[in-house]
């Protein structure tokens, strides 16, 4: 089943809008990389996660089941969400139901660039770009709703 399946480009853009900063430091970056850590661990996913301000990869792991490839997935993710500003699976079904070829439209390689879900901004109240949680590991879908899932923990957390 397709990514369009799970998810329309405007869904997944009022995601991106529930999931807004007011501030974020390195100790929220950590933070937010213990929660996907955790929900990883206790489900025994074998995922990569990173959590980058801007280019400082802040968080880092890497669960059993991985491997060195999940990292070049990460870094492929990252240049997209960097490039963006919005989640990797954001760009992918807006390009397919724009019925274009993002890397084409973008003049990306897919070797440098990938949209495929795992990769979701982190973005301040103004609009301001702070940085991205990546994860790498599972079908497209199931990285992006863990993200997703990370980032919802984390606000409850903040509130509680």
């Amino acid at each position: 089943m397709g990514s369009k399946a799970y998810f329309s480009a405007n869904q997944l853009l009022q995601q991106e809008q529930k999931l807004i900063f007011t501030s974020l430091d390195n100790s929220d970056a950590l933070f937010i990389g213990e929660i996907a850590k955790s929900l990883g661990q206790s489900r025994e996913l074998p995922i990569a996660i990173q959590v980058r301000l801007l280019d400082w990869t802040v968080y880092h792991v890497s669960l059993p089941g991985s491997s060195s490839e999940n990292n070049q997935w990460l870094d492929r993710k990252a240049r997209v969400v960097d490039l963006k500003h919005h989640s990797t699976l954001y760009e992918r079904i807006s390009a397919e139901e724009r019925g274009v070829n993002w890397h084409h439209e973008n003049n990306l390689s897919k070797a440098t660039h990938a949209i495929h879900g795992g990769g979701f901004p982190l973005i301040a109240g103004n609009q301001k770009f702070l940085g991205a949680l990546l994860i790498s590991g599972l079908p497209q879908v199931q990285d992006h709703l863990l993200a997703v899932e990370a980032l919802t923990n984390f606000f409850l957390a903040r509130v509680s």
